[in-house]
C-alpha cells in the first residue's frame, strides 16, 4: 500500500468534509464500543486478564529469540517450514517463490491464490506485487474482497470496509459481477452475501495456494491460531495444496495456555464477542490420516524493523493484538475514519507505530492527531500506554527540528507562557475566544468529534478560582 501519511492534514479535512463517510463512521460509537462493554460485563475477571495479557507478552519478547527457535524447531517437527524475512522485500519475494513452485507449474503459468485478511500483507504490499508477477490473489474476507473489487485499502483493522454503506458495496457488485442477472436482488445484506459466497466459492475449490495471517503462534506446539467470523479463513487453509503464514515475530506466545488467555480477550475487545465464530489451531500439513489439509505448510516469520523497537521507548507497542479497540474509542478515528491516516495502521496505534515502519519525517502529523483523552490506554487489552507513547513521539520531532518553523516557535512561545500565570490567564482565554469562533464553520473537526465546541461554559481557571471545579 503506498503511503500518503504526509498528506495527513489534507486527507483529514477531506474526510470530514464527506458526508457519506460521516454517516458511516457515526454508526461506529453504537457498534463496537457498545458491544465491548456488554462483553465486558460479563466477565468480571477481565482486568485480572489485562494484567495476565500483559505478563505473557512482555515475557514473550524477553524472550523472543528463544521462542521464535523453539517455534520454528516444532513447526518442522510438524513438517511445516520456517522463512526469515527481515523486511518486507525479502519477504515477498519468499512467498513470490512459494507460489511458482506450487504443483510444480512453470513461471508463466497464473497461479490463483486465495488469501484471508492480514494486515502484515498489507504493510509489505504483498498482493500488489504477486499480481505483478502474474499471480491472481483474491481476497476473500467480505470486506476485503469488496475494497479489492473497489481498488481501495482497508480503513479499520478488523472492520476493513467500515467507511462504507451497503448503497456503495451493492453498487460494487453490480459493476464489477456483470456475468449475473442485472435484475438481482440486493437489497439485503443477505443478498450481499450470498452472493460473494457464490463467487469466491469458485476460487475457494480452484486455488493453489492459501496466504493468512496469524493472530498468534504458539512456541510450545508450532501452530499458529488464525480467529475469523466468515469461516474464509479455514476455507483458505485447508483446500489449497499449499498453506502460507505471513506473521510478524511478535505474535509468537509460549504455551497454548498463554493463546487461550489473550483469545479470552481479543474478541471481547474487538467486537464484543465473547470468542470468535472461527478460532482455527493449524499445526503443520496434513497428515497420513487427515480428511483435509494443505499438503505444504509455510510459516514465513517478518522482522520489518520489531526487533529496533526491543527494549527500547516502543517495546510496549509490540504487545498489541490488533484488536482495534483504540480505534474504537478514539474520538480522532471516529471523525475521519482510516483513509486518512494514509497507511496500513490507522488510530492511536497506528500513530506510534507507523512513524517506526515509514522512518523519520515519514508520517510526523499522525502523533498529534489526538486528543490524549487516554480512551486508547483504557480499552486497550494489554495495557500499552499509548498517550504516553504518542507524547514521546512527538517530543522526538520537537527535539529533531521537525515540523514547521510556525509550529515549533508556538511550542517554545507556549513553555514560557505557561510559567506566567496573569499573562497565560489573559492569552488562554483569548484562544478560546478564536477557537469557539473558528469552530462555528463547516468542516470543524468539533462538528463531528461529540465534544461541545470551545468556549461553551466557564473555562477550567474560572471554575477553580469560585471553587467550583466539579
Amino acid at each position: 500500500m503506498q503511503s500518503s501519511a504526509k498528506s495527513f492534514k489534507i486527507n483529514s479535512k477531506r474526510a470530514i468534509a464527506d458526508p457519506k463517510l460521516q454517516d458511516a463512521l457515526g454508526r461506529l460509537s453504537a457498534g463496537f464500543p457498545a458491544r465491548r462493554r456488554a462483553a465486558l460485563e460479563r466477565l468480571p475477571e477481565f482486568e485480572r486478564l489485562r494484567i495476565d495479557a500483559r505478563r505473557i507478552k512482555d515475557h514473550s519478547l524477553e524472550h523472543l529469540d528463544f521462542y521464535l527457535e523453539r517455534f520454528e524447531a516444532k513447526v518442522r517437527e510438524a513438517g511445516g517450514r520456517v522463512h526469515w524475512a527481515s523486511d518486507g522485500a525479502a519477504a515477498r519475494e519468499i512467498i513470490l517463490a512459494i507460489c511458482r513452485a506450487a504443483g510444480g507449474r512453470a513461471v508463466t503459468t497464473v497461479t490463483t491464490v486465495t488469501k484471508g485478511k492480514s494486515m502484515i500483507a498489507e504493510e509489505i504490499a504483498l498482493n500488489e506485487h504477486l499480481q505483478r508477477n502474474g499471480v491472481r490473489v483474491v481476497e476473500t474476507d467480505l470486506g476485503e474482497y469488496v475494497l479489492q473489487l473497489r481498488g481501495e485499502p482497508p480503513s479499520h483493522i478488523i472492520a476493513p470496509a467500515i467507511h462504507l454503506s451497503k448503497a456503495q458495496i451493492t453498487e460494487t457488485f453490480r459493476q464489477k459481477h456483470t456475468n449475473l442477472d442485472p435484475a438481482r436482488r440486493l437489497d439485503e445484506p443477505r443478498q450481499i452475501l450470498d452472493e460473494a459466497r457464490a463467487v469466491l466459492r469458485r476460487d475457494f475449490l480452484a486455488a493453489d495456494v492459501g496466504i493468512t495471517g496469524a493472530n498468534l503462534l504458539i512456541a510450545e506446539t508450532g501452530s499458529v491460531v488464525v480467529v475469523t467470523n466468515e469461516g474464509n479463513g479455514d476455507l483458505t487453509m485447508t483446500l489449497p495444496r499449499v498453506h502460507v503464514v505471513i506473521a510478524s515475530i511478535e505474535k509468537v506466545v509460549p504455551t497454548l495456555e498463554d493463546a487461550t488467555t489473550i483469545l479470552r480477550l481479543l474478541a471481547r475487545s474487538a467486537t464484543g464477542q465473547d470468542m470468535a465464530v472461527y478460532t482455527t489451531f493449524a499445526t503443520g500439513p496434513k497428515r497420513r490420516a487427515d480428511s483435509d489439509g494443505p499438503d505444504e505448510f509455510h510459516v514465513v516469520l517478518l522482522d520489518n524493523k520489531r526487533t529496533e523497537m526491543l527494549g527500547g521507548p516502543y517495546n510496549a507497542m509490540l504487545r498489541c493484538i490488533r484488536c482495534a479497540a483504540c480505534l474504537n474509542h478514539c474520538p480522532v478515528y471516529k471523525a475521519i475514519g482510516g483513509h486518512a491516516y494514509g497507511w496500513v495502521y490507522p488510530g492511536p496505534m497506528g500513530a506510534v507505530l507507523t512513524p517506526h515502519l515509514l522512518g523519520p519525517g515519514e508520517a510526523d502529523d499522525l502523533p498529534a492527531a489526538s486528543t490524549l483523552c487516554g480512551k486508547c490506554a483504557e480499552v486497550c487489552p494489554v495495557a500499552i500506554p499509548l498517550p504516553d507513547l504518542l507524547r514521546q513521539r512527538r517530543q522526538e520531532r520537537f527535539e529533531a527540528g521537525r515540523g514547521s518553523w510556525l509550529n515549533r516557535f508556538a511550542i517554545k512561545t507556549w513553555a514560557r507562557v505557561a510559567r506566567m500565570p496573569v499573562l497565560y490567564r489573559i492569552l488562554s482565554g483569548l484562544a478560546v475566544g478564536l477557537l469557539k469562533y473558528f469552530s462555528s464553520f463547516s468542516g470543524s473537526w468539533t462538528r463531528t468529534s461529540g465534544f461541545p465546541p470551545p468556549g461553551q461554559g466557564r473555562t477550567f481557571m474560572k471554575q477553580f478560582k469560585s471553587g467550583k471545579t466539579k
